[in-house]
């Protein structure tokens, strides 16, 4: 079998950052024989090159190649590239890992589209990760139609045909910026390039130590001067015009702009401060035309005109002003209906803690920034408020494992409220959070989720949790079955930010609230009210446990309130007489092992009447609980292999 990709780690002294990059390799949905991992060790002083070999004698799918170390990542990939055999070469770093279908899918969704190039979306764990480009798929994607330029790491699946053809290789040497130059010529050059963003495919890890490359503080003349070649691949592969100045844009804004504003500039130490400045002004003046900063929001290009003007004490002034700026998003509505959870929220900037507060009368930014800060930072907000009909407010939902980010639907109105001499800029936002589908179209994983807001005004683009929820006006919706899965919205202790609970925490889906007067048997059926949110009709499992046990389908249908639900059962009288039987509740019955959650009464059967009792549990603790659902569990598996079970 042909071998489709050929998966290159660079990998020097990584230690025990490594395992996880090796387990993920090794748990790819991609046939064995369809794959191969390459690890190019560059000189590794701890244990690697060892715990390497010892890997490849025990997978075929992995080979090893041990060289001196030459400085940087360059040389390693191009020995890998050299050495791959596989129709793709996918580039993935020794602290990183991959998602466990991730080269399928990337291969699929390349040869379906003649892809030279796959992007596969990228989840940040402590690391920035360009979120907007991985908003949707992309299967036909340019420099020019979308915003590929805002992710130059080489995690990414290029053709090796294609690499060849063209003669592309990594910068070697121990330098900055190497993937910037590759990449960026691998998207110009490319036929067609291809984002994927249905399925998490790469996480880009912070590691504990702090000591991946791209943590470290460089020395500014060489990184700029390394930046410089970057640009040169832009200027050889396009024209003067607007997408050379775009292309550029990217780099004033990201590596020039950004690191003179706000907290990230005011933070350093003064000497260093300038010396970073002063290689960002002598770049600047010598590379970039007025089209290129023109194109900026305007805070960034009041920044930009600093910049161009060696205004250097403004900047730092202009900095320490963004520095106290803040996003704050308060939730007003958490509320279940057919199945989505609808959120609704408010959210604004704030300055010092406070809501910052903006002149009355808008003005657009036009003409030339101002080269004073407190000019320019009263032209800028005015300028807010001029843009702020076209703000824009988000709900994600990150998965805490994986760090992984989803946007959900939503709709957004904007309201000025006077404040003073001034106003108030207000998003307010309806988010649809679809319990089946939302993880990027499909169900979430188990775990927790953190509800975070991002809103974008301006040169401002700001992410915050959802919260916190004021205690006395806290909305306290039910959990939810759909997808499969047991979603609880909840509020983080002590903060009281939204967050989902996904087939976990039992003892706090409100089962305990079933009590015995809530439960009516009559002429054989059962009814209860349960605090689980259901879309429809939804078949459940009741489980009856006492000497025996014995299986009995239910369903939950939706109460009047909509939030709750009515559990109803048709109970076996004459299999029950005689016994007091717990009972336990399975919402998904069909999915493979039964998850089963033990409600709080228990029946006492008679020879002619069924009633609901309080379950014993004489300390009521959650230990307790934990063991009862244990023993029950032992119980019931164990007479469940002995007696055959009703309704099978």
């Amino acid at each position: 079998m042909p071998v489709k990709v050929s998966v290159v780690v660079p990998v020097y002294n990584p230690g025990v950052y490594i395992e996880d990059c090796i387990a993920s390799l090794r748990r790819q949905s991609l046939p064995p024989d369809e794959y191969e991992v390459i690890f190019v060790d560059d000189g590794s002083t701890d244990g690697t090159p060892a715990r390497l070999d010892e890997l490849a004698e025990d997978d075929a799918r992995v080979r090893v190649i041990h060289q001196e170390n030459s400085g940087w990542s360059g040389k390693p990939r191009n020995v890998g590239i050299a050495a791959a055999q596989g129709e793709f070469i996918m580039f993935v770093d020794n602290d990183d890992y991959l998602g466990d279908e991730a080269l399928e899918r990337m291969y699929d969704y390349g040869v379906a589209n003649d892809a030279d190039v796959i992007v596969g979306k990228m989840a940040g764990k402590g690391r920035g990760v360009p979120i907007e480009l991985f908003r949707r798929n992309r299967p036909q994607a340019s420099v020019e139609n979308a915003p590929l330029i805002d992710s130059l790491t080489p995690h990414k699946m290029i053709r090796r045909a294609f690499l060849d053809d063209i003669g592309l290789r990594f910068p070697e040497g121990r330098r900055r910026l190497e993937d910037h130059v590759f990449i960026a010529e691998a998207y110009l050059r490319a036929k067609n390039v291809s984002v994927l963003s249905d399925y998490v495919c790469y996480y880009h890890l912070s590691r504990d130590d702090a000591s991946n490359a791209g943590f470290q503080q460089f020395e500014p003349v060489g990184y700029f001067r390394n930046l410089r070649e970057a640009l040169d691949v832009v200027e050889k592969y396009t024209e003067p015009g607007e997408v050379r100045d775009r292309l550029f844009r990217r780099w004033l804004r990201v590596e020039m702009v950004e690191r003179m504003r706000g907290k990230r500039f005011s933070k350093w130490p003064d000497d260093y401060r300038r010396s970073l400045f002063a290689e960002i002004h002598a770049v600047a003046v010598e590379r970039f035309g007025p089209g290129v900063a023109a194109g900026l929001p305007p805070a960034q290009r009041v920044v930009a005109a600093l910049i161009a003007a060696n205004r250097y004490d403004d900047i730092l002034a202009f900095a320490e002003w963004e520095a106290g700026i803040g996003l704050r998003a308060v939730p007003e509505g958490v509320v279940w209906e057919d199945g989505t959870l609808r959120v609704g929220l408010r959210a604004e900037f704030t300055s010092g803690g406070e809501p910052l507060v903006f002149p009355a009368e808008g003005a657009p930014a036009t003409g030339e920034p101002p080269l004073d800060a407190a000019e320019a930072i009263a032209w800028v907000a005015a300028d807010s408020v001029t843009r702020f009909g076209t703000a824009s407010g988000d709900l994600m939902l990150r998965d805490r494992a994986s760090a992984a980010h989803h946007f959900q639907p939503v709709t957004v109105t904007r309201d000025t409220v006077q404040d003073g001499d001034g106003v108030r800029l207000v998003l307010r936002v309806t988010a649809s959070v679809a319990a089946a589908t939302l993880a990027g179209g499909a169900a979430p994983d188990a775990g927790l989720w953190d509800a975070l807001v991002r809103v974008r005004l301006g040169a401002w683009t700001k992410e915050c949790r959802l919260g916190p929820a004021p205690l006395d006006d806290r909305p306290a919706p039910q959990a939810a079955l759909a997808g499969g899965r047991t979603v609880l919205p909840y509020w983080t202790r002590p903060q009281g930010n939204l967050a989902l609970a996904v087939d976990r925490a039992p003892e706090r889906l409100g089962l305990d609230r079933v009590t015995p007067d809530a439960v009516t048997v009559s002429d054989g059926r059962l009814r209860a009210g349960v605090p689980l949110h259901v879309a429809d009709d939804t078949k459940v499992l009741l489980r009856l446990g006492s000497t025996t046990i014995l299986d009995v389908p239910a369903t939950l249908s939706a109460a009047p309130d909509g939030q709750a639900s009515v559990l109803d059962a048709e109970l076996p009288l004459a299999e029950l007489r005689g016994a007091t039987w717990r009972v336990a509740l399975s919402p998904f019955p069909d999915a493979g092992e039964p998850r089963f959650l033990v409600l709080p009464f228990a029946l006492r059967a008679r020879a002619d009447s069924v009633r609901a009792v309080r379950a014993p549990n004489p300390g009521g603790t959650r230990r307790l609980a934990r063991r009862v659902r244990r023993g029950l569990g032992r119980v019931l598996r164990a007479a469940k292999a002995r007696i055959p079970q009703r309704g099978k």
